[in-house]
């Protein structure tokens, strides 16, 4: 290469090295959306939200392992008081018991036959362990804890139970609770904040029928009494009479 050859050449690198163009970008990505994930238990919370507004009469079957179907009679008066009758909820199953809340405590009312109502509690309060058939909490106080976001539970979609096509979830408390505040469980509502299923440790709970109107308030199947609740568990067996049998005497055959 000559002299002159190498200095254009070299010119023209600088020239094109001070007088070029900007930068070009590379061309633009058009960014994709992605969509939101469904809060499965934002979706459960405002059913529930929905249920708490709810007053009604609805029936529903409990189905237990093992056991004959029975019936479960819920009503959510318009005042807020409220009453669970429950076929077979004390005496393992062999006595007909109303669990029944009023403004002035909670009352366990044997029925079928009535016997009277004993009150167990505050108003809204927990029963006692022994005394208690807990399925009155599937319809009142586990709607608060499901609407608590504060409350650790892990909330997932579940496949419908049967008898049902309402959306369903399964719950499961936090494991750092000492005592859960619900049972782990899963829980169906429909678009009215009707509970049309719930599978909980007692059994599964069916929805029969369309619920009827509520009434102004509650009545007690019985008046109040002063006596001791039923328990839940099956009373013990009678125990056999401490008396000796008599001892039939001896007939002695003459010689």
């Amino acid at each position: 290469m000559t002299t002159g050859t190498a200095l254009a050449v070299i010119t023209g690198l600088l020239l094109a090295a001070c007088g070029g163009g900007a930068p070009v970008d590379p061309p633009s990505v058009p960014a994709t959306g992605v969509p939101a994930q469904p809060d499965p238990r934002g979706m459960l919370a405002a059913r529930v939200a929905v249920a708490k507004d709810q007053r009604y009469i609805a029936a529903y079957t409990l189905v237990v392992q093992g056991k004959a179907p029975r019936s479960v009679l819920v009503t959510v008066a318009i005042d807020r008081t409220w009453r669970v009758d429950i076929q077979g909820g004390a005496l393992g199953g062999t006595a007909d018991v109303a669990i029944a809340n009023r403004p002035e405590g909670v009352y366990q009312c044997p029925i079928n036959p009535s016997n009277g109502c004993v009150k167990v509690a505050a108003s809204n309060k927990k029963l006692p362990v022994s005394i208690d058939p807990r399925l009155q909490y599937v319809f009142i106080a586990w709607l608060d804890v499901l609407l608590d976001r504060q409350v650790p539970l892990a909330v997932a979609p579940a496949d419908p139970l049967a008898g049902t096509s309402a959306p369903c979830f399964a719950v499961e408390p936090g494991v750092t609770a000492v005592q859960p505040p619900i049972d782990a469980g899963v829980f169906c509502y429909n678009d009215r904040g009707i509970l049309a299923a719930a599978k909980i440790p007692m059994g599964q709970l069916t929805l029969t029928g369309d619920p009827a109107p509520a009434p102004e308030t509650i009545s007690l199947p019985g008046p109040v009494i002063t006596a001791a609740p039923l328990g839940t568990s099956a009373p013990p067996p009678p125990k056999p009479s401490s008396s000796s049998p008599s001892v039939a005497p001896s007939i002695s055959r003459s010689r």
